[in-house]
């Protein structure tokens, strides 16, 4: 009898620990990713100076290049940039914005990326989607997975708490988003992916239920391998259903409704508790909150600087952030009203 397996996409390498940037220029070297050195660099803006002289040391001649912000303008340039010379690979080295802007500029340059990550703050590590900010608000761009993937937790640990905190917000609420996805099958007949899901999954549970924190190289290797595990659970699916749902529709209204608010992870770990509320899942609802809390994350609507009648326009909008996708907020049709009543009614369930 023949055995059937389909082919899954898979970084060429991945490194969690520290020291990875050090050892930068033989990792690519082993991984044949870049054989010739010739390499471009592209750093954020933050820790660009102590970043550079690092890959200075580790890869000679390579030419790095300033990524100013997390912006389609940014990565268009930095794309420019790229093509006017003969790169084998671009290497992104920062936080969500700068590896966001050098995968589209990779993309546009047609050339592959590596994404050397130094904070965990949502799982576009290894996504193949790309989140800038544009003239009509934040978008979500298609590009391809990187290559390669390294997290440093040399930097990470210096990376600002709230930042990779953040992280924890984003990988469980791939929780809601599986439970969104299985009631679009339900309810639509929407095709599912199970090894997706079980990756998305497998990735919220490894973090949900930990008591070791951000300072514990444990749970920061445990807290990059689920980010980069959720990234390729979309890959596989070819969407972003297994890991973003009502709460990242959710999300995304609150970043065009109220721009500059919380942070990506933050917003969708308040998101997942919200959606678990309107699901009436206490079990679950508690859990999340729970792990919420003990990571000093953000639960309610106030801790993030948001009223109620804000976060309510933010739930009544949420669902044209993502025209055709079914969640929990598209089954539930909320009037206004309806809206506010469990706002209030989720206020008083979690808050304190």
């Amino acid at each position: 009898m023949p055995i059937l397996a389909r082919m899954l996409p898979a970084p060429l390498m991945m490194e969690v620990r520290r020291g990875a940037i050090a050892q930068l220029g033989p990792l690519l070297a082993d991984s044949r990713v870049a054989t010739s050195g010739r390499v471009a660099v592209a750093v954020g803006a933050a820790q660009g100076d102590k970043i550079s002289g690092v890959v200075a040391a580790t890869l000679g001649e390579a030419e790095v290049f300033r990524v100013p912000d997390g912006s389609v303008d940014a990565a268009v340039t930095l794309g420019g940039d790229l093509r006017k010379g003969a790169y084998e690979a671009v290497i992104g080295i920062g936080g969500g914005k700068t590896i966001d802007a050098t995968k589209y500029a990779a993309s546009l340059a047609g050339i592959p990326m590596v994404a050397i990550a130094t904070n965990l703050s949502h799982d576009g590590i290894c996504s193949p989607v790309a989140s800038l900010v544009h003239e009509g608000g934040k978008g979500s761009f298609g590009v391809p997975m990187p290559l390669a993937i390294m997290v440093d937790l040399d930097y990470v640990h210096d990376a600002p708490a709230s930042l990779v905190r953040a992280g924890i917000g984003d990988v469980v609420s791939n929780l809601s988003a599986i439970e969104d996805w299985q009631l679009g099958a339900a309810e639509r007949g929407e095709p599912i992916d199970g090894l997706a899901c079980s990756m998305a999954r497998t990735a919220a549970e490894a973090v949900i239920g930990r008591s070791d924190s951000i300072e514990s190289d444990a749970f920061l290797t445990v807290l990059a391998e689920s980010l980069i595990l959720s990234g390729m659970s979309m890959v596989i699916a070819g969407s972003s259903r297994p890991s973003s749902g009502g709460d990242h529709e959710i999300l995304h209204a609150v970043d065009q409704l109220f721009p500059g608010t919380s942070n990506h992870g933050e917003l969708a770990g308040i998101g997942a508790a919200f959606c678990f509320y309107l699901r009436d899942d206490r079990s679950r609802l508690d859990q999340v909150v729970e792990c919420l809390r003990r990571h000093e994350l953000p639960v309610t609507p106030g801790d993030v600087g948001l009223s109620e009648e804000e976060f309510t326009a933010a739930v009544m909008l949420a669902p044209s952030t993502r025209p055709g996708r079914y969640t929990i907020l598209e089954h539930l049709r909320l009037s206004e009203p309806e809206a506010r009543e469990r706002v209030e009614g989720y206020v008083r369930a979690v808050g304190r």
